[in-house]
């Protein structure tokens, strides 16, 4: 792939970049929660400013039902932007550039709220990127740095990339080096933590995983299923009892290890009753929630002897104060591995969430992923479109 570096070499001063950013955040009304994805977007925006180019920002911001939703307008994002750069970011609306010098930077309006970004006829996609490319001119450039949607082949990440000169801007680059490494040259032992919902979700890059690590730590809502294949009742706890067999047959490889106690509920909710039951002894009429302490003693032991870690999905439901016990003590645990010299990568998502919103030390781990589908992906072995269209 060129890079940002080749870009910035061949000079870009005065010239256009349309720059494809990950700028999905989490938003309470008007208000971000969570403002990751903008910081890491920062580091190819200044040097592309910084080198003199007109910078435009292309983005999303949720899954608009095919057309304009002002809950979902950029704006908020814009202002961000623009305090962290510390220079104004205009959001351009309408299907033309305003006047813009060497260095300025503007974000178009929720990429997505044109539905031919996400269409599945490529026509459509070709449609909006021949316009996506009319507004950078013949000498324009195309930057993909939203590790995010690398996995998609839409209008903004795939097709423009065959219009226009395509680099990897410096986050898709590290990104890639990263995912890279934990497939091909992963100090071992290596620990993969596995959280989250469904088994459903994780089972091809759990597929993909098991043959390559050391262990497979699993915990979350898809932990239950994996349970109910050793012939343990669950009780109301999440179940794809579809899954079960899946479940069965990966336990033979003996490399997976399972929570040993569990925090349950009896309904889902912040102010319910709670107790701390052994994994095979749950309840009827309860729900787990959370893995326990033991749990997290057991878990802390594998990720200390651990060189590589990677980690996607929680433990919990760590939005619940009663409920994130288990995500903070496994994640304090990687820690703690990654200050003795393991290799730590969290696989973006709720993972990259957890860690800000439990206020964990974001530069405590070696890599924290701007996406948890692209990266699960990426494992699984799949080709990712993003990536593809970039490869000369």
């Amino acid at each position: 792939m060129r890079s940002l570096d080749d870009l910035v070499d061949e000079g870009v001063e005065g010239r256009t970049v349309l720059l494809r950013s990950d700028l999905n955040v989490p938003l309470d009304g008007d208000t971000i929660t969570d403002d990751g994805r903008i910081r890491a977007s920062l580091p190819t925006i200044s040097e592309l400013s910084g080198a003199g180019a007109i910078v435009v920002i292309a983005a999303h911001l949720g899954r608009p039902a095919g057309g304009p939703d002002p809950a979902l307008s950029l704006e908020p994002v814009a202002a961000r932007l623009s305090e962290l750069l510390g220079a104004p970011v205009r959001l351009v609306r309408g299907s033309e550039l305003p006047n813009l010098a060497a260095g300025d930077v503007v974000m178009l309006e929720n990429i997505r709220f044109d539905p031919r970004e996400t269409s599945k006829d490529d026509d459509e996609r070709a449609a909006l990127a021949d316009e996506l490319v009319s507004l950078v001119g013949d000498d324009g450039a195309f930057v993909s740095d939203g590790f995010g949607v690398v996995h998609r082949k839409q209008a903004s990440v795939y097709d423009v990339a065959q219009d226009l000169p395509a680099y990897a801007g410096s986050l898709v680059a590290s990104e890639v080096e990263v995912l890279q490494r934990l497939t091909e040259k992963a100090d071992r032992p290596y620990t993969v933590v596995l959280g989250g919902s469904k088994v459903s979700d994780k089972l091809a890059v759990i597929e993909a995983l098991l043959p390559r690590v050391d262990s497979l730590l699993v915990g979350g809502g898809m932990c239950f299923t994996f349970l109910a294949a050793q012939g343990y009742g669950v009780g109301t706890s999440l179940l794809e009892s579809e899954q079960i067999a899946n479940a069965r047959k990966l336990l033979e490889s003996g490399k997976i290890l399972l929570p040993t106690d569990v925090v349950v509920a009896d309904a889902f909710a912040a102010d319910a009753q709670t107790r701390l039951v052994a994994a095979d002894a749950i309840p009827d009429g309860w729900m787990g929630l959370d893995v326990g302490p033991e749990t997290v003693r057991l878990f802390t032991e594998t990720l200390a002897e651990a060189r590589t870690i990677f980690w996607n999905g929680p433990m919990g439901v760590f939005e619940m104060a009663p409920f994130a016990d288990g995500t903070r003590g496994v994640a304090q645990a990687i820690v703690d591995a990654t200050a003795t010299g393991a290799f730590s990568v969290v696989g973006g998502g709720d993972s990259a969430a957890a860690v800000r919103a439990l206020g964990l030390p974001e530069d405590g781990f070696s890599h924290i992923s701007t996406g948890g589908g692209a990266s699960l992906e990426y494992l699984e072995g799949k080709a990712l479109p993003g990536l593809s269209v970039l490869d000369h």
